[in-house]
């Protein structure tokens, strides 16, 4: 079975600590049979994870959360009803971390925010 991607780039723009991306959730992945069933919505671990998996393109970086200060999911995204979505990021990198402010956003507002920082893996 071919497994699809959760989700699509559409664009990335990173400039002086500012990562802005725009994406396409895919609403047929498997994901969505089970979260939930006749009533899709993206879960906030996968919010959480594109956020790190876009910082780390971003960056040309292998990150691991360090901890999480603010985590708040502000509004459900439903993939059939709201599916393009954009990413704001901005970051301070620090001596052993660093700390990250960001917005997930859908056509209709804020859907989560999240502010904590990450730790760079070693290579």
């Amino acid at each position: 079975m071919l497994k699809i991607r959760l989700y699509s780039v559409i664009a990335v723009a990173h400039k002086d600590c500012n990562i802005v991306a725009e994406f396409i959730i895919n609403k047929d992945d498997d994901i969505f049979k089970g979260h939930f069933p006749g009533q899709p919505v993206l879960p906030g671990a996968c919010m959480l994870q594109i956020l790190k998996e876009m910082t780390e393109a971003a960056l040309n970086k292998k990150i691991r959360l360090k901890k999480a200060d603010q985590m708040k999911f502000l509004a459900l995204i439903d993939p059939s009803v709201n599916n393009t979505l954009k990413l704001d990021i901005s970051y301070v990198l620090t001596e052993d971390d660093f700390k990250i402010n960001a917005v997930m956003s859908s056509q209709s507002g804020p859907c989560f925010k999240f502010r904590g920082s990450f730790i760079v893996l070693k290579p």
